[in-house]
């Protein structure tokens, strides 16, 4: 299963949502997609979705997926790695008005360099990085006391 998050930002991110759809519905993707969609005004056709839901079920689902893909916010970062699963991170972007900055992209690019993520720039190439996720599922398990030292250093640097 494949476990899509926008975390809880007041912002749509239809962009990211629609690209999975399309995948799913051209059949690329072949396998049960599980999207949470938060404030998004775009409704998945070709996969089951939530808005929002517990913290409970958000673990469970992070837990049971064998690939995650989340927008850029740290809350869904630090889950999704805390189960040591693949992740993509595809940021939310101001140019698109999905943020108020770019700052998810900034994370993002820092946590690929250290080897946590797959950072996806652009939602063209999510299909290519999936494909590849199985080359590269056993090399991203880490500790969450690293992760948080990462994104704690991330932080510090904005300053």
């Amino acid at each position: 299963m494949i476990f899509v998050t926008v975390g809880t930002h007041p912002q749509s991110f239809n962009r990211l949502l629609k690209a999975i759809d399309e995948l799913i519905k051209k059949d690329l993707i072949k396998e049960e997609v599980v999207m949470q969609i938060g404030y998004s005004t775009y409704e998945p056709k070709s996969a089951r979705w939530f808005r929002f839901t517990n913290y409970e079920e958000i673990q469970r689902l992070n837990m049971n997926a064998g690939l995650i893909i989340s927008h850029g916010g740290a809350g869904c970062i630090l889950t999704a790695l805390s189960y040591s699963k693949p992740l993509i991170v595809i940021p939310r972007l101001k140019k698109f008005k999905e943020h108020t900055d770019d700052h998810q992209v900034q994370l993002a690019k820092k946590l690929q360099q250290e080897g946590k993520i797959i950072f996806v720039d652009d939602v063209k190439n999510i299909f290519n990085a999936i494909r590849n996720v199985s080359h590269i599922k056993n090399k991203r398990i880490i500790k969450k006391n690293s992760l948080s030292k990462i994104i704690s250093r991330y932080i510090s640097s904005l300053s």
